[in-house]
């Protein structure tokens, strides 16, 4: 089964988007779904029965469109045009519902109507004036008769078909009352309902047009992620400098970057050092520090130096393009708690239809008249939109995803966004996730007649040509204190044991206390020292010269940080914390006491964590794993949600569910906590839009007007209340930008 993502065009409800799924659904070998606030539709077929053009041939059968593709400046021309066509019908509304509005009501509160269009002296032109000015506001709202009628006629009638039915309702029996006037029954000026078909259709479209620009705001994240790729960049071909289209650069080229330019695509420092600022793509607010052989990543700014590196990913391979694809393909997921208000919303509207009908005509036959009747269908029709209801959970998916992503966060679908409010249990593995996986000398103490920089020097000298990673944390903090390294004559390496060099004339033997023991080399002097270490959880490295004890240094992969004040603020959301590593009890016990974590499963193998994660599962707790994605992928797969954590292109995409751009813990809570955040937007979303049908349709129909005496629903009323339904639900879901 292939998956794709293709643009719908023509939509304007929930009840659309339902549609369009049911029947794309219908077709054998296609799971669809359709989301509205992105307009996208996420397709699963069987790419030998079908291809983009029959699939697209389904959807415009049903009176929708479909787009294969659209670069990001097509789509932010679409959206440009619709917002320009809107705010352009608006205003040719607004021009003639003014006049229209002052004609028909203006003598009701006594203003003054010239005698030619004054109803009690010349009823016939009062109303083809009327008639006259409501013309060209259908005409700016065209598209609700047209699509609406359309589909009213496939039995998939949608919010336009309610708007559609409602406003030509009160048009017919206006023509009617017209036709009346004009054979000689002037008291029908008192059953014009011209005005109310004017504003009906005049504040759908403000409406519209106020629903149209807040998804642009929704959408934001996507497009300050676009803005950061720079359209030109500057290579070296020949020796020369050479400005080329950021599509036309390839793999290998050389690229260089001066201090305040974006960096155009992802690399490698070749030459030079420098400063960039990835707070865009990690959320990291402080610039890094880059020398060469260092990686940058497309879309960061070069602070204060000047750079060549050679490109090792062009295009969809970058990391923002990435970090965009993902978000895209989140904003255009649905998550679980959606799936009960696209079903309402499916039948809703048929519902509505009938419910109109019946109000009506249960008026008509009480013997209210037809002006009664109408006035409540009307009101049914118009303010029962379902559109409140479809927006509520994808419009907060939307600005949840984005707000992840501006903080480097990237939830890769809307059931990652949801499920992650469950979370009661977060299993954090060992190496890279709450330390920094690279082992670092903490500890140098001395013995004999040496001093620290001397033992270093000697240690750092023969260790440098080992490539084990204890020899590197040695190696490392010479470099860091500028200690010079001495050549070495010979260099065995014994594994198990450690290392045996000569230098100097002296011979320098560094490992562990079998290598001391073999070799009868006399430790008693170190055995406190070396119990502190052991107990610390850091590995002890005896350093000898000339078969006496010159030092004994401590390596210890260091917690990162930030992870102590990560697991306080799990512990503050009321999570339980668990460590899950291979290494050995001793170490992860003491690792696990210094940032606070409640329990430790250690000394288990890569393939074993899934099996860990199951047994924790089928106690009943729901289980984030957390981990550097690669070795941790099964256990993040099997957990119910997995999180990646890792920098820049380290990014684990395909086991986990959550992928965090920055190496930093707290993220994890961050992302947890944005979950919690969207699932209550979502469920205030979802309230208000029932509330205010539950409430909305029976003050339409008319019952407290006639059980209680209360008022009744004006049509043009319910438009408005309509109208603003929706845009109060889309400001409640921006409110998640301001986290």
């Amino acid at each position: 089964m292939k998956e794709s993502i293709y643009n719908v065009t023509g939509m304007s409800c929930a009840a659309c988007a339902r549609t369009v799924e049911n029947v794309l659904n219908k077709n054998e070998n296609i799971e669809a779904h359709v989301n509205i606030a992105t307009e996208k539709v996420n397709i699963k077929y069987d790419e030998k029965k079908y291809d983009f053009e029959k699939i697209k041939e389904i959807v415009e059968n049903s009176g929708y469109g479909l787009i294969e593709t659209l670069s990001e400046e097509e789509k932010m021309q679409i959206y440009e045009n619709r917002i320009k066509s809107l705010r352009n019908r608006l205003i040719l509304s607004i021009i003639f519902i003014i006049p229209l509005f002052y004609i028909s009501m203006g003598h009701m509160v006594r203003l003054f109507l010239p005698n030619v269009i004054n109803p009690e002296k010349n009823a016939l032109i009062y109303a083809v004036a009327q008639l006259i000015l409501t013309l060209p506001i259908v005409y700016a709202g065209r598209d609700f008769f047209i699509h609406g009628f359309k589909n009213l006629l496939r039995k998939s009638p949608t919010m336009d078909s309610l708007i559609a039915i409602g406003s030509s309702a009160a048009i017919f029996y206006s023509l009617y009352a017209t036709y009346m006037i004009a054979i000689g029954d002037g008291e029908h000026h008192m059953n014009l309902y011209y005005e109310s078909a004017g504003t009906i259709i005049t504040l759908i479209l403000l409406g519209k047009l106020l629903e149209a620009r807040t998804k642009g705001q929704t959408s934001s994240a996507i497009k300050k992620l676009i803005g950061l790729q720079p359209k030109k960049a500057k290579i070296i071909e020949n020796g020369q400098e050479k400005e080329v289209l950021i599509e036309n650069i390839k793999t290998g080229n050389i690229i260089i970057v001066r201090p305040g330019e974006k960096i155009p695509v992802d690399g490698r420092i070749i030459k030079g050092s420098t400063s960039i600022d990835e707070s865009m793509i990690t959320g990291e607010s402080i610039p890094v520090t880059k020398n060469e052989g260092d990686k940058v990543i497309g879309g960061s700014i070069n602070k204060n130096g000047s750079i060549e590196f050679e490109a090792t990913e062009i295009g969809k391979d970058t990391v923002l393009s990435q970090i965009i694809r993902l978000v895209e393909e989140a904003q255009g997921s649905k998550a679980p708690i959606s799936r009960m208000a696209d079903i309402v919303a499916g039948y809703f509207v048929p519902a509505v239809i009938f419910i109109a009908v019946v109000t009506g005509s249960v008026w008509y036959i009480g013997g209210s008249g037809l002006t009664t009747a109408l006035t409540f269908f009307i009101s049914v029709l118009v303010i029962a939109c379902p559109c409140a209801l479809g927006l509520a959970t994808p419009t907060s998916i939307m600005v949840g995803t984005g707000k992840g992503a501006e903080k480097g966060i990237l939830i890769k679908s809307g059931e990652a966004l949801e499920t992650a409010h469950k979370i009661k249990t977060v299993v954090l593995d060992k190496t890279g996730t709450i330390t920094k996986g690279k082992p670092v000398l903490t500890d140098l103490k001395i013995y004999g007649n040496y001093n620290e920089n001397e033992v270093l020097q000697l240690a750092a000298s023969a260790e440098s040509k080992s490539e084990h990673p204890l020899a590197e944390a040695i190696v490392n903090k010479a470099e860091e204190k500028n200690i010079e390294l001495k050549k070495h004559e010979k260099f065995r390496a014994m594994p198990g044991y450690g290392i045996r060099v000569q230098m100097d004339e002296k011979e320098i033997q560094i490992g562990n206390r079998k290598l001391m023991t073999s070799k009868k080399i006399d430790i008693n002097q170190a055995e406190k020292d070396y119990e502190i270490l052991s107990d610390e959880g850091k590995t002890p490295i005896f350093i000898s010269v000339n078969n006496e004890l010159a030092g004994l240094a401590g390596v210890s992969d260091v917690i990162k940080e930030t992870s102590k004040e990560a697991v306080e603020r799990f512990h503050k959301l009321g999570l339980e914390v668990i460590m899950l590593t291979g290494d050995n009890e001793k170490t992860a016990k003491y690792i696990a006491k210094e940032v606070g974590i409640d329990k430790v499963i250690a000394g288990i193998l890569p393939f074993q964590k899934s099996e860990e994660i199951k047994k924790l599962q089928s106690q009943g707790k729901f289980t984030a794993m957390v981990g550097d994605g690669i070795n941790d992928s099964p256990a993040l797969a099997q957990a119910n949600v997995g999180i990646a954590i890792g920098s820049g292109t380290d990014i684990a995409i395909e086991s986990a569910d959550i992928v965090l751009i920055r190496n930093d813990l707290k993220d994890v809570a961050e992302a947890i906590e944005l979950s919690r955040a969207t699932i209550t937007n979502i469920k205030e979303n979802l309230f208000w839009a029932f509330f205010y049908n539950v409430i909305g349709i029976p003050f339409a129909a008319g019952i407290f007007y006639a059980f209680f005496n209360g008022p009744k629903l004006d049509p043009m009323i319910a438009a408005f209340a309509m109208s603003l339904s929706s845009v109060s639900v889309l400001l409640n879901a921006l409110r998640l930008k301001l986290r």
